[in-house]
């Protein structure tokens, strides 16, 4: 049963109570059965309104869908994340790229900085423009970053990729 199916039945109880409509508190019984009426109807209107503008949504990211493997020539639903059994690349996952809180040096302010602004090595403090350096070189295996047993195109060293 909807909205304005319980409405109705509500008003055929009150009809069904023969109420001396003259009487004030009968009155607003009225009046609340007809606020209700209205609110009912609006949430039909809305309802219908929601299912039209989640169809279009939908057919948005379909079109969407379409034109990004158009342009990137790429189809995302074939992507493998286990081409590289390694491990290495696990932290680059956009879909698991953690926040870090770095407080600056200078001014004591706090930042929410993504692992990916890490690893790039420093960023400026959005309060008093400092330069804040991250430095991790001692982390990784060698200069590159790069794991060693691993023989995918963006483990090797940069003299042997060329």
């Amino acid at each position: 049963m909807n909205i304005t199916e319980k409405l109705a039945y509500i008003k055929g109880l009150a009809e069904g109570l023969s109420l001396d409509n003259s009487k004030p508190e009968v009155k607003v019984i009225n009046e609340i059965l007809n606020l209700l009426e209205d609110m009912a109807y609006s949430v039909d209107d809305m309802e219908d309104l929601y299912d039209d503008l989640s169809a279009q949504v939908d057919e948005i990211d379909h079109d969407l869908a379409e034109v990004e493997e158009e342009v990137f020539d790429y189809d995302f639903d074939d992507y493998d994340d286990d081409e590289c059994d390694c491990g290495c690349h696990d932290d680059f996952d956009d879909e698991d790229n953690p926040f870090y809180e770095v407080t600056c040096g200078a001014c004591g302010q706090k930042l929410n900085v993504s692992e990916d602004v890490l690893l790039e090595g420093e960023i400026e403090c959005p309060n008093c423009g400092e330069l804040l350096e991250f430095d991790f070189s001692d982390l990784f295996d060698d200069e590159f970053g790069e794991c060693d047993d691993c023989d995918c195109e963006d483990c090797k060293p940069t003299e042997e990729k060329e």
